[in-house]
């Protein structure tokens, strides 16, 4: 079955012909979706067609729905408001929307377009634990992901971890100052939350030394460059790069320490990868495109060996790519892992997700590719995201004041907990199921939180908010779920389930169920606008309004009192299919939705 507003399109361009004459007037047909506060379903614009029509928007309105209502079975009647012609389509349409909707087990998702997508997110730092900003990163990857998978995208998940530097050589250097060969064993601590302390403990070490220095009388600034810590850090970090033994050895163990804690609060976030990167490994990659540059002419080479890009020109600065003493920075890695990744997967996209602080950065990447002569350099796109911020400010991770993400998945799960005891509905589930549904409300509260805020926008998170059963939450649209799913267990219990033939009777739909079929029908269109604006948000809160939508209609309505089999059928059928979207929708966000709540 056509969609309405293509139906409407083109029947409409069938009634100016008709009516006026007209050849190739599609260009200026607009439809749209007709506005809540105004009767009909579907809204073609007239003022495009009154040079045609000679007549004003009113009257051309009325006369091109007299047209349709005359010869368009599927529409039933018309308004117009000014110079919008407002249609409604009959409910035998509608019903015949739904039986296709009901029909198709991937209703929603689009069929294969043969693109390949690579999506890099997460790229922790191997100092210090996830936090919460991590987790905004790896859920709007994730997400995004599963987003364009649902466009018909083949998509690689890559993650690249920043294990290498001067910050886990500082890590390195506090440990083996004051740690006493302390390991997770023998600590009872997570890896990653080990090295992170020993991170912090050069913080305190660095800023002791700095105000020791200042206090016999040398200025802070040098101070700072000077601290006999940072001096060591900055030693170890040459001695790793040349190779030396004793170096690798230790940050090879500290490194896999933090890799095992990685692994875990991943698989806690539903989180997995196609492929990892390490900056060890493509730290040198893109050293061939800096003599590429030099030979072509677009790169300058200074007299201590520096390599240059002049941006002026392009109304940006000079960019460093390499060091004098031949050392890359991470515009060389980036711009290596670029080719080699184009090249071995063939991409037609590379999105990269990083936060808004590093936009300049992916500015410079994306043109200096492009004079390299990289037609591909259109393709990279920066996912570029605000920050997570929280009542009481910013986080700072060398001074330990972050959110740990592993502190708050348990804080989320005893919140839900908490709050679902409080509710007293749990009585007959065992321990396990109780445990396993305060982790996927727990999950689902702070996952939903995040992503329905645009990516581009700074959000501010509150636990206590998401966590809510009312609102905009993922607690209320798993609610929902368990709500339509009890419905249909004690239809079940009657002898009652909605399957093919549960929309053959005569029972037309009501002025409400018309309403969520035509939110139903959106689905598809909604995911393709989410993926085009690479925003699980539009999928977030087209879930939360079908989940309202439905909550209004089982207010309303005394479903499993119908007394007629074939309206009863029909409204199963119905809710049946709210539940399924609703699980595809949110499946797209990494969240589940429970049987019973």
């Amino acid at each position: 079955m056509t969609n309405p507003d293509e139906l409407l399109t083109a029947k409409a361009a069938e009634a100016v012909k008709a009516l006026y004459g007209g050849g190739a007037v599609s260009p200026s047909l607009q439809v749209q979706v007709t506005r809540k506060e105004f009767e009909g379903d579907y809204t073609l614009v007239t003022f495009p067609l009154l040079k045609m029509s000679g007549a004003s928007p009113e009257n051309t309105g009325k006369a091109i729905g007299d047209w349709l209502v005359a010869n368009c079975p599927e529409i039933s009647g018309y308004n117009v408001v000014k110079g919008f012609l407002n249609v409604s389509f009959s409910p035998a349409y509608w019903k015949g929307v739904f039986s296709e909707i009901a029909s198709n087990p991937d209703f929603g998702i689009h069929a294969p377009t043969g693109k390949t997508i690579m999506v890099e997110f997460s790229s922790p730092n191997t100092n210090k634990p996830l936090h919460l900003g991590h987790i905004r990163n790896n859920l709007l990857g994730w997400s995004v992901s599963k987003l364009l998978e649902a466009n018909g995208h083949r998509v690689l998940k890559v993650n690249l971890v920043n294990d290498r530097g001067i910050h886990i050589c500082k890590s390195m250097l506090a440990w083996l100052k004051k740690g006493n060969g302390e390991t997770p064993e023998s600590s009872g601590k997570k890896g990653d939350h080990l090295v992170g302390d020993y991170y912090v403990a050069f913080n305190d070490m660095y800023k002791a030394e700095v105000e020791a220095l200042t206090a016999e009388g040398m200025p802070k600034e040098e101070a700072e460059k000077n601290a006999p810590s940072l001096k060591e850090a900055q030693d170890m970090l040459l001695r790793w790069e040349k190779g030396d033994k004793e170096v690798v050895d230790l940050w090879k163990m500290m490194n896999g320490w933090v890799y095992e804690g990685f692994d875990k609060t991943y698989c806690d976030l539903g989180i997995s990868f196609d492929r990892t990167y390490y900056e060890s490994q493509t730290y040198l990659f893109g050293k061939a495109l800096v003599q590429k540059g030099l030979d072509m002419g677009i790169f300058e080479k200074e007299a201590d060996g520096s390599v240059w890009c002049d941006l002026t020109a392009d109304g940006l600065d000079r960019k460093l790519l390499l060091r004098g003493d031949g050392t890359s920075v991470y515009m060389t890695q980036d711009l290596g892992t670029a080719e080699q990744r184009f090249e071995e997967y063939n991409l037609d996209e590379h999105i990269y997700v990083v936060g808004n602080e590093q936009n300049y950065h992916f500015q410079v990447l994306k043109l200096i590719l492009g004079k390299l002569g990289f037609s591909w350099a259109d393709n990279i796109y920066h996912l570029s995201y605000g920050m997570v911020e929280l009542p009481q400010g910013k986080m700072k991770s060398r001074e330990g004041t972050v959110v740990d993400a592993d502190d708050l998945i348990q804080n989320m799960y005893e919140t839900a907990k908490e709050t679902s005891m409080e509710l007293g509905k749990l009585d007959d589930m065992d321990g396990k199921e109780r445990e396993d549904l305060f982790r996927m409300i727990g999950l689902g509260a702070l996952k939903y939180f995040i992503i329905k805020v645009d990516p581009k926008k700074t959000m501010l998170f509150n636990p206590a908010e998401s966590i809510d059963f009312n609102g905009n939450t993922g607690p209320f649209i798993q609610y929902t779920h368990a709500r339509i799913r009890s419905i249909l267990r004690k239809a079940a219990a009657m002898g009652l389930a909605p399957g093919s033939d549960s929309l053959s009777g005569e029972a037309e739909l009501s002025a409400k169920e018309i309403r969520m079929v035509k939110m139903l029908n959106q689905f598809p269109t909604k995911i393709a606008e989410g993926g085009a604006a690479f925003s699980p948000a539009v999928i977030a809160n087209y879930a939360y309004d079908l989940a309202k939508e439905f909550n209004q209609y089982y207010h309303d309505t005394p479903i499993l009192r119908e007394e007629n089999q074939d309206v009863l059928l029909c409204r199963l059928a119905l809710v049946d299919n709210v539940a399924a979207v609703l699980r595809r929708a949110m499946g797209i966000l990494g969240i589940s939705l429970p049987e019973r709540m």
